[in-house]
């Protein structure tokens, strides 16, 4: 039991270990929290209630969760944290369909992130993303062109979204783009929210070639909208979690992949 957490240091504190604990197990029931922080259901429902609107976390019958659902996208602090090995071997892989002297597009996907950090090792490089921390990453990495779009910003994304986005997008054509999705099944690619979608098919759009990242946890899953059918993509890149029915699938709607190891 963290009391001091729960009682003497207030809210606001109370609400940070919460979030910390719901992102470091990613599910928990709301008795469990309770009795971790030493203070009323009442109380940890007020705090989950603050944390859903924030959209942090996702509230259901008797718990919690930072996991994403078919309609819930996960927090960008969830995501960093979840399937890092896998999302680091396919970046790896993806760093090397990139050449000097290309201009390539990143959505705000924590696997195009894993790939943003290893871009400086191939400059001279124009790079354009609306992810807030692809942005401060590369910054002040030498050799590398940084074109930030523009857009509303959005927290739970950590990212720039809306109509303003998808226009300085439109305005733009690169060789090479690379988006993650939230799940793929049937031949298509899908992700849970409307305005992501856009950006992401504005980006697919405005390149010459594209490319999807995706870990073996989103094979076989499907999400509200469809973002795009698989052949769009020249080429998708997964980690070899992915099972033999996954793979199937993908060879079945004819879509070239290539399978990373970690």
């Amino acid at each position: 039991m963290t009391k001091d957490i729960g009682g003497r240091r207030g809210p606001d504190v109370r609400r940070q270990a919460i979030t910390d604990h719901v992102l470091s197990v990613g599910s928990v029931t709301a008795g469990e929290l309770a009795e971790r922080f030493g203070v009323s259901l009442m109380t940890i429902h007020r705090d989950l209630d603050e944390l859903e609107r924030q959209g942090i976390v996702r509230k259901y019958r008797g718990g919690v969760t930072a996991q994403p659902s078919g309609v819930f996208e996960s927090n960008v602090a969830y995501r960093k944290k979840s399937m890092q090995p896998a999302k680091d071997a396919i970046a790896e892989k993806a760093a090397r369909l990139v050449e000097p002297g290309m201009a390539v597009m990143l959505d705000d996907s924590t696997t195009t992130l894993a790939l943003a950090r290893r871009l400086g090792e191939v400059t001279p490089l124009t790079v354009i993303t609306n992810f807030l921390e692809t942005t401060n990453l590369l910054a002040r990495e030498p050799g590398i062109r940084l074109m930030s779009l523009g857009g509303e910003y959005d927290s739970l994304h950590d990212s720039f979204l809306g109509v303003s986005c998808v226009d300085a997008i439109a305005a733009l054509q690169v060789d090479l783009c690379f988006v993650s999705t939230s799940a793929v099944s049937g031949g298509f690619a899908y992700h849970q929210e409307q305005h992501i979608v856009s950006v992401k098919r504005a980006m697919l759009e405005a390149a010459a070639r594209n490319v999807l990242l995706v870990d073996h946890s989103k094979l076989g899953r499907v999400a509200l909208h469809r973002v795009a059918p698989l052949s769009v993509f020249d080429r998708v890149i997964v980690d070899d979690g992915a099972g033999a029915e996954a793979l199937r699938e993908l060879d079945e709607h004819k879509v070239a992949y290539e399978v990373a190891v970690t």
